[in-house]
């Protein structure tokens, strides 16, 4: 259930963030969704989560 909540808070903080990492390329890849609704558009980048958890990960490795 941890590990939900943690998901869920990454992904929301994600969808904050996205259009200024669209300009690096992340959330645009291949599994992150754009969902257009009412003039509006929601992000949710399944994709680019994985690829920063995983960055995240190897540097926490590291250290």
């Amino acid at each position: 259930m941890k590990w939900l909540l943690t998901l869920f808070i990454g992904l929301v903080i994600l969808s904050v963030v996205a259009p200024w990492l669209g300009r690096y390329g992340l959330g645009r890849l291949p599994g992150d969704l754009r969902i257009a609704l009412r003039g509006r558009v929601y992000y949710v980048p399944f994709a680019t989560t994985v690829l920063l958890s995983l960055l995240v990960w190897a540097i926490g490795r590291l250290i």
